[in-house]
């Protein structure tokens, strides 16, 4: 990293923490075919519980581990607080990402309100989600309109399950001392893999549908790569060293295969494009910051070797270039749903994001411990 500045990066770390600590919600407002767009009320700003603001969270929380800052930490008690009295939507795939930040807070807060909330989501995780054939965690979702609602998803595994809701399964586990749930976020995380991951890219799908049993439109699409990229690595690193070498093994050699990918499709900017391997298609600022996130903890984690150090450098620069100046990040996707061709992706709204900001703090902190290392 070496023309990016220690200063530079902590400038924008502190902008774009600021800009999603007061990220407004979207106002009232109705769009003709909003489902293909991307448009999701609920997907903006930062007071509604669902996946956009819990990956924010968690980018907060993240920073928070080496960065000590008591009035964010504050913003953080008031949101769960304040979401707890005004009642919680469904529970769902999207609506556990909230949780994950809430296991490490708890930790110092001791809240037996927040402690009992996270053991009951676990259960049910385990006893009440639909599952799929072969027992994969049915993608549900929140219904569109309705926080109370959901949309099953009938029988489907999205990738973006693995950050969403199987690594706050395994880290309710390991915690708590429960082989039986780390079992099965460890079958999940393979599942995944399993009907997910191209074996001849070493890209991943979006989604698998097990009813006509395919990949829906086949797209190898950015964000969704991204959840693979650092959610593995968030995954293995929360054994601290006691996984299982040969799951470990297996997870790693599929994320590296991955990586090669992606360090081939990466544009001269530094980004990705929406759709990885169609240059038409817009670059994308969130699934960038993730895959980039990803890359510079493998080579932290020393599970990749130095040779990727030059396409993180330039995932960071051109991440920098898409801040503004009050923090706000650009080129960020609305949420997608399940497409069935390419021109879905691509049609998809661009927009400020809780999770753009979020997935944008987790790459610029690592970026900044790399720096430090040095």
């Amino acid at each position: 990293m070496d023309n990016l500045t220690k200063q530079e990066i902590k400038i924008k770390l502190n902008l774009v923490v600021e800009k999603l600590l007061h990220l407004e919600a979207e106002k009232e407002k109705t769009e003709e075919g909003s489902e293909t767009t991307g448009y999701f009320k609920r997907d903006f700003g930062i007071q509604e519980w669902d996946w956009p603001q819990g990956v924010g969270l968690y980018g907060i929380t993240k920073m928070l581990k080496s960065r000590d800052d008591e009035q964010r930490r504050q913003f953080l008690l008031n949101w769960y607080q304040m979401n707890l009295k005004n009642g919680l939507p469904s529970k769902n795939i999207n609506t556990t990402a909230p949780l994950l930040a809430l296991i490490d807070l708890n930790e110092s807060w001791k809240n037996p309100e927040f402690e009992a909330l996270t053991l009951n989501w676990a259960k049910w995780l385990m006893e009440s989600l639909p599952r799929t054939r072969e027992g994969g965690f049915q993608h549900v979702t929140s219904a569109n309109g309705d926080r109370q609602g959901v949309r099953l998803n009938d029988n489907q595994i999205w990738i973006d399950t693995i950050f969403m809701t199987v690594l706050f399964l395994n880290r309710m586990g390991l915690k708590y001392g429960r082989n039986d749930w780390i079992s099965e976020s460890i079958y999940q995380m393979l599942l995944h893999m399993k009907y997910l991951c191209d074996k001849k890219s070493g890209l991943f799908y979006h989604g698998w549908n097990f009813n006509g049993r395919h990949n829906f439109g086949k797209v190898f699409w950015c964000r969704g790569n991204s959840w693979f990229t650092l959610g593995s690595l968030e995954y293995i690193e929360m054994f601290h060293g006691t996984m299982d070498e040969g799951i470990k093994k297996f997870i790693t050699g599929t994320y590296k295969n991955q990586v090669e990918a992606l360090s081939v499709l990466q544009s001269k900017s530094g980004l990705w494009n929406t759709v990885l391997d169609d240059p038409d298609s817009y670059e994308e600022v969130s699934g960038s910051a993730a895959i980039a996130a990803g890359i510079i903890k493998g080579i932290r984690m020393g599970i990749l070797d130095s040779k990727y150090s030059e396409c993180a450098r330039s995932a960071v620069a051109g991440i920098l270039q898409n801040i503004g100046e009050d923090g706000t990040v650009f080129s960020v996707s609305g949420g997608t749903g399940m497409g069935e061709d390419r021109e879905h992706y691509k049609n998809i709204l661009i927009s400020s994001m809780a999770y753009g900001q979020a997935l944008v703090i987790l790459a610029l902190c690592e970026a900044l411990d790399m720096i430090e290392s040095l």
